[in-house]
């Protein structure tokens, strides 16, 4: 029986590319993924055969360009089993997403005293907005802490659940720590409290399924590109009902009917939230991507991961004075790790120098980096086209740093 890399890896053109001397080994998903062939086809086919705005020419090619964009729509909805279509917005990605939801829902429902919480595994995206909407606006944030595995403290959580919590925003899987949280007892007991939840599904979306009314969030992000898609692309699911109360975030484009100098008629949502011509080819790229990974499925996706991430974690603990960050039991393939004396950027360094591409540094998190008292982390991130002998060529790079380093 062939394994899933056997029958992905042609898909991906990069892989094709040597590195220093060597064979690619990409183990920086987390941060972005490859690209499949029928995603780059995608893309060329919007510049090659629509190159046309959307929803505003009565020609055949903005028709076209139009159907493209909407059907993309239809399979972002399809995907998270939206209720429908106008519950997903185009975004830039999950950091726009979350600044659409902070400037807009935030601005207007959130009041002096009121509380967010968040947790101390947050990427800045998901802090950052919310707290220039505290300063604004006189908020309080809430921090659940993280455990020395990597796991949230859902007593704690709980301790901070009050009468003022107004909005839960979470992230579904750690960027730096892989650790998956468990998103439906969050909801389910911030909704008791009469709280809003937003997800950032980011790191889960290309790994596991979603399903938005089943956990029915209030809101949930996630960023094309590291679903396979193009960069410059994501969404924002949110209920219908509260995007029908939200203002405008920016003006300009499909978010208006009328205008006048007088007065402005604003569009209905999704339109209403994407101002300016769209990002079409990233949208019909991150259909294709979408349909690409559910051609695979999320079962034969999330085993042949964890085999990765079970092979690296024991390949590493081999290895003395390597040290993992993040030992949660319930992980996507995040593998973080430090090697005593090194600083993350030389182990980087050096595995470029084998073909080995990793991720170092703080990951956009640097309160956690705070929490777990290191700078910053060398961070390995397994996808669909990674293979054993990848895990393999990532231990024996990792050897080579301790050989130069120390």
């Amino acid at each position: 029986m062939s394994s899933l890399p056997d029958k992905v890896r042609s898909d991906f053109p990069i892989l094709g590319k040597t590195v220093n001397g060597h064979p690619l080994v990409y183990l920086d998903t987390a941060a972005t993924a490859l690209k499949p062939r029928s995603v780059i086809d995608a893309v060329e086919q919007v510049y090659g055969q629509f190159p046309a705005n959307v929803h505003r020419g009565v020609h055949t090619l903005s028709r076209e360009a139009t159907a493209a964009y909407e059907g993309a729509r239809g399979t972002v909805r399809s995907f998270l089993n939206a209720a429908r279509s106008e519950e997903i917005v185009f975004t830039s990605g999950t950091t726009g997403a979350i600044n659409l939801v902070a400037h807009s829902w935030g601005a207007l429902e959130l009041e002096p005293g009121d509380e967010v919480i968040l947790s101390h595994m947050e990427h800045h995206s998901n802090i950052v907005p919310w707290k220039m909407l505290c300063d604004a606006k006189g908020l309080h944030l809430k921090i659940i802490p993280v455990a020395d595995n990597g796991e949230l403290f859902l007593e704690a959580f709980r301790a901070l659940l009050g009468p003022r919590t107004k909005l839960v925003s979470i992230v579904h899987a750690s960027n730096m720590l892989g650790t998956v949280n468990p998103i439906e007892d969050i909801i389910r007991e911030s909704h008791a409290h009469g709280a809003k939840v937003l997800v950032d599904a980011a790191q889960s979306a290309p790994c596991l399924p979603l399903d938005v009314q089943a956990l029915d969030c209030d809101f949930l992000a996630f960023s094309g590109h590291k679903l396979f898609g193009p960069t410059g692309i994501g969404v924002l699911y949110a209920k219908a009902d509260l995007l029908e109360m939200m203002p405008p975030f920016m003006g300009g484009g499909d978010m208006i009917l009328s205008v006048s100098f007088d007065e402005i008629c604003y569009n209905k949502p999704p339109y209403r939230f994407e101002a300016g011509t769209p990002n079409i080819a990233g949208a019909v790229g991150l259909g294709r991507a979408i349909e690409y990974v559910l051609d695979i499925g999320f079962d034969a996706i999330w085993q042949h991961e964890q085999d990765l991430l079970e092979a690296a974690r024991a390949a590493l603990e081999e290895i003395d004075g390597v040290r993992i960050i993040g030992t949660a039991p319930e992980k996507v393939a995040i593998l973080s790790f430090v090697i005593e004396g090194v600083h993350p950027h030389d182990t980087g360094s050096i595995l470029d120098s084998c073909g080995v591409a990793i991720r170092a540094g703080h990951h956009c998190t640097q309160p956690l980096m705070a929490r777990f008292g290191v700078p910053a982390t060398a961070r390995a991130a397994f996808s669909i086209y990674n293979t054993m002998e990848d895990v393999k060529r990532l231990a024996s790079a990792v050897r080579k740093v301790q050989e130069i380093m120390l």
